[in-house]
C-alpha cells in the first residue's frame, strides 16, 4: 500500500544567551516521509527526480550529495548494534527549483510496536561538513516528549560558536504534529533551537501557498542564517574560522547517557 507524503508548515527558533544574545524566530516548510515506501505524491512533489519541489536520497545519509538514505541508516545502526527499527520516518526540507540546503534533518526511528525508539539528528554545517547524533535511551525504551538525550558537541557549526559542551535533545512526534528542541549549553550562555509544527497530507496547493509566502524554500534558509551570523559579527560576536576546529572522524556520535 502507498504512503502520503506529509507536509510541515512550521516555526523555528533560535536563541543564543551569554554576553551577547540574539533570537529570530522564521517560518519553515518541512516534509515528513517514509524512505523505504511507495510513496503517494502530488504532481508538484517528485522522489529522485527534477520538479518544483523533490526529495532525493542522496541528499542524505552519509556525505552531502552522495547519501544512500535510509541504507545508510540501516548500516550504521548494523555496526553499532543497535536494533533495526520496523519503520523509519524522515523530517527535512525538500529541495526547491533544484536547490536544498538542510542545516539539520531528523530519522525518526519506531520499532515492531510502533513506539519512537531512536532518532538520528542529521546537522550539515554551511561548509559542507555532515555529523549525526544518535538519540535513545540506554535500553532502547520508547522516547516521550519528557525525555532528554545528552550528546557531546561534536562537529563545528556556527562560527560562534566552540566545539564544547553538550546538546540535550527533545523530541514530540505525533499523527497531527511534531516538535523538536535542541539545549546547547545554555546553562553557560548557549542557545536553544526549536522547530514545531502541525502535520498534513502534502497537496498542490500546500506547495503553490508555501512557494507564495515562504519563496526559494532552503535558498532562503541559507539567506537568513548569514544574516544572523553578520548581526553577530556586528554585535562583535569572537568569529571561529571552520579551519581552526576538528573535523569528526566517524559520522555518528553516540549519546552520553
Amino acid at each position: 500500500m502507498s504512503q502520503q507524503v506529509d507536509h510541515v508548515a512550521g516555526h523555528t527558533y533560535h536563541g543564543r544567551k551569554g554576553d551577547i544574545e540574539n533570537a529570530f524566530r522564521y517560518s519553515i516548510d518541512c516534509i515528513l516521509l517514509d524512505p523505504e515506501a511507495d510513496l503517494t505524491t502530488p504532481a508538484l512533489f517528485s522522489i529522485d527526480r527534477a520538479n518544483v519541489t523533490n526529495w532525493r536520497r542522496k541528499d542524505h545519509g552519509g556525505d552531502p550529495g552522495h547519501g544512500t538514505g535510509a541504507v545508510w541508516l540501516r548500516a550504521q545502526f548494523d555496526e553499532m548494534g543497535i536494533p533495526q527499527p520496523a519503520r523509519i520516518i524522515l523530517l527535512t526540507q525538500p529541495r526547491v527549483l533544484g536547490h536544498v540546503f538542510n542545516p539539520v534533518s531528523f530519522w525518526f526511528c519506531f520499532d515492531d510496536a510502533d513506539q519512537l525508539y531512536a532518532v538520528m539528528a542529521e546537522v550539515t554545517n554551511t561548509f559542507g561538513t555532515r555529523h549525526s547524533y544518535l538519540c535513545h535511551k540506554p535500553d532502547f525504551s520508547a522516547l516521550g516528549p519528557s525525555d532528554r538525550i545528552v550528546a557531546n558537541k561534536a562537529m563545528h557549526v556556527s562560527p560562534f560558536q566552540k566545539v564544547e559542551g553538550t546538546y540535550t535533545f527533545r523530541f514530540d512526534y505525533r499523527a497531527d504534529r511534531v516538535g523538536v528542541w535542541i539545549d546547547y549549553g545554555r546553562e553557560r550562555g548557549g542557545l536553544i533551537a526549536t522547530l514545531t509544527g502541525r502535520r498534513l497530507p502534502l497537496t498542490n496547493g500546500a506547495i503553490l501557498w508555501a512557494l507564495a509566502r515562504r519563496p526559494f524554500g532552503a535558498r532562503r534558509t541559507f539567506v537568513l542564517i548569514v544574516w544572523q551570523a553578520l548581526k553577530l559579527w556586528f554585535k562583535k560576536a569572537r568569529f571561529r574560522p571552520f579551519r581552526t576546529t576538528p573535523v569528526p572522524d566517524r559520522p555518528v556520535s553516540r549519546v552520553r547517557r
